[in-house]
């Protein structure tokens, strides 16, 4: 298992207390486990879980040759040398009632989408390009365009079709033995119907993640209680529990703990008992009580960062307990288990949820076992101006929409407190402005990271 002082002691330009967001990203992912543990759920329950094999298919899609639309189903060898086409119409085929009976030369049978192919015939000519004729001298029956069940003649011209067309082949969807869907991939509504279709009545997925939380502060309270002077509601435990129910893992939380030693120690040694990673809000700067740093190098190991970031500049990365793990006076248990990654993210609510898309919402899904799937950046032409010192990542709350010719368009929300969640909730998306960029004038192109998918 690899220790924090092992991935770090490899980095030249590793400085705890000026990070990069990009270095400070591959370090905590590259600590990021998939946990072992495996089982086996009904085909309904795996939404949105981590298929833990590759799904292979166990048999052709389709299975056989069938027909790609509503038409006629004839050999392509029909039309060689022909200007115009017609053919004796022998017999009908729907999809799960075929047409057993072989076709001739010079004949076709009528057939409907999905229905299987006879084996004399390679081609199919859509119904809309076909003169049906019931074959009277008269009647409404002769020369009707499109299908006629009752046709005993059909007429086309050879261009409008070419020797096998609107065919569907076997397998060509999916062939015996291919990966339908890799190991690693988060399970979506698609993926059940797949499934489905390939009769898998339950697969294999990873086990949940197990993610412990809390917030800390004397100045919390919990939504409901008075508020004294002087404190707040306690917001992040919210917006904590909302973001971790997105992605799928089971959520412990703990409540606020308040700034005390014993409390934190009990909540932090509880919560790595319990769960595969554990985050906190608040208690990770160099405030007189701020526990955390003293309490994480008894109990585990950890690199306190000042993340070169705004919002977000405070934030503790690290494992809680486990074997190879021992803080400075404790030495390292071998038979306990991996232990906890830890993750102590600032106290003010939109550097919480800034952090977490940052830092924690990746790793947590490479923990899950799922193949990496980093949020997708959008290019965007700024509305106005934006100043950005170089020398830190900067993520701007803004709110982005598309103009009438699809063009991408953003502007900031306003005042960029990390206090302000409002401002939060006005946004649907982030201005990603990295490390090395510096202002940005109105009209030039950003990246951006839209919400949508992601809060």
């Amino acid at each position: 298992m690899k220790t924090l002082q092992s991935v770090t002691s490899c980095l030249s330009d590793y400085d705890p207390h000026a990070l990069p967001v990009a270095l400070a990203r591959t370090i905590i992912n590259d600590l990021a486990t998939p946990v072992a543990a495996i089982e086996k759920v009904a085909l309904r329950a795996a939404l949105g879980r981590v298929l833990a094999h590759d799904v292979l298919a166990p048999f052709n899609v389709p299975g056989h040759e069938n027909s790609a639309m509503d038409g006629y189903a004839f050999a392509g060898a029909e039309l060689a040398g022909k200007e115009t086409v017609t053919l004796k119409v022998a017999g009908q085929a729907y999809a799960g009632i075929p047409h057993d009976a072989p076709v001739a030369p010079g004949t076709c049978i009528r057939i409907m989408t999905g229905a299987l192919l006879p084996a004399q015939c390679d081609t199919v000519i859509a119904q809309e390009y076909v003169e049906a004729d019931d074959g009277a001298d008269s009647g409404a029956g002769s020369d009707d365009k499109g299908g006629n069940a009752n046709a005993a003649l059909i007429r086309f011209g050879a261009a409008v079709v070419k020797p096998g067309s609107n065919v569907r082949h076997a397998g060509e969807d999916l062939a015996l033995g291919c990966v339908a869907l890799p190991a690693g991939r988060l399970v979506t509504p698609a993926d059940l119907g797949l499934l489905a279709s390939l009769s898998y009545a339950e697969v294999a997925v990873r086990r949940r993640l197990r993610v412990a939380f809390f917030s800390t502060g004397d100045e919390l309270r919990s939504v409901g209680e008075p508020l004294p002077p002087g404190c707040v509601y306690d917001s992040n435990r919210y917006t904590m529990y909302g973001m971790l129910q997105r992605l799928g893992v089971d959520v412990i939380d703990l409540g606020v703990v308040r700034d005390d030693r014993a409390a934190l120690e009990a909540a932090l040694r509880s919560a790595a008992e319990c769960a595969d990673a554990v985050i906190t809000s608040g208690g990770v700067s160099v405030g007189d009580a701020d526990y955390t740093r003293e309490l994480m190098a008894r109990l585990g190991e950890v690199v306190f960062w000042k993340v070169a970031m705004r919002p977000g500049r405070p934030f503790a990365f690290g494992r809680i307990g486990g074997s190879g793990v021992g803080g400075s006076g404790a030495e390292a248990d071998p038979q306990a288990g991996p232990g906890a990654l830890f993750f102590g993210l600032p106290g003010n609510p939109v550097a919480v949820m800034v952090s977490f898309y940052v830092f924690v919402r990746d790793a947590l899904l490479a923990m899950s076992g799922a193949s990496p799937n980093p949020a997708p950046l959008l290019r965007a032409s700024m509305v106005t101006a934006l100043r950005k010192r170089p020398g830190r990542s900067e993520f701007v709350r803004a709110h982005a929409q598309c103009d009438a010719l699809g063009h991408w368009q953003v502007n900031a929300t306003g005042a960029q407190g990390s206090g302000m969640l409002s401002s939060m909730s006005r946004a649907n998306c982030l201005i990603v402005m990295d490390h090395d960029q510096g202002d940005v004038a109105a009209g030039e192109a950003v990246s951006i990271m839209l919400f949508s998918g992601l809060i």
